[in-house]
């Protein structure tokens, strides 16, 4: 019964290309053999919950440098029981930024991925079945640097390459953006 919200919000998703349509079969079906996909001790993989933190204009992102993966990212983390993917992206985004302008942009999910963790100390390599939600903040307000993470910083879309080392989902994430923000120009 917990995992209902979370599959009603993945069959009401668009996928945009194959790779998310691949991604939203995977976990729909992911989510249907596990009832404990939300608990961290999944050792195979578990949701996760992301904000994708844009501007009030749309024209830079919030990105972390994450100190463990040691690469620019989306704010995010463990689900750790937490059903409601709107309120662990929100928690990881206030937790991680120390923003408090961060608003919703939308109850929708704005971008799926799924991707491979490397094994640390007792962890096995695993897989994260992300839920990115998107949400907006005053840039001009100071952050704070959480202990997971080595820097912060506003990113401009077409800077993020440089920093995301061609990580798919973060330039996918820069073009969904992009194309907000022309729509937010007519």
């Amino acid at each position: 019964m917990h995992r209902e919200d979370l599959i009603q919000k993945l069959e009401n998703y668009s996928p945009e290309d194959d790779n998310e349509k691949a991604f939203r079969a995977s976990f729909l079906s992911f989510i249907d053999a596990h009832p404990d996909c939300f608990e961290r001790s999944l050792q195979i993989g578990h949701i996760t919950g992301s904000a994708w933190i844009v501007n009030k204009t749309y024209d830079k992102a919030l990105l972390t440098h994450h100190r463990k993966l040691n690469r620019w990212l989306q704010l995010g983390g463990h689900a750790d029981g937490e059903s409601d993917i709107i309120k662990v992206s929100t928690a990881e985004a206030l937790e991680e930024s120390g923003l408090s302008s961060i608003k919703l942009v939308s109850k929708d999910i704005f971008d799926i991925d799924i991707h491979t963790i490397p094994a640390r100390k007792s962890d096995p390599e695993h897989l994260h079945y992300d839920i990115r939600m998107l949400f907006t903040a005053d840039e001009n307000e100071s952050f704070t640097i959480s202990n997971e993470s080595k820097d912060l910083g506003w990113i401009a879309p077409d800077e993020l390459e440089s920093y995301s080392k061609n990580n798919e989902s973060i330039l996918r994430m820069a073009e969904k953006t992009r194309r907000l923000l022309a729509g937010n120009k007519q």
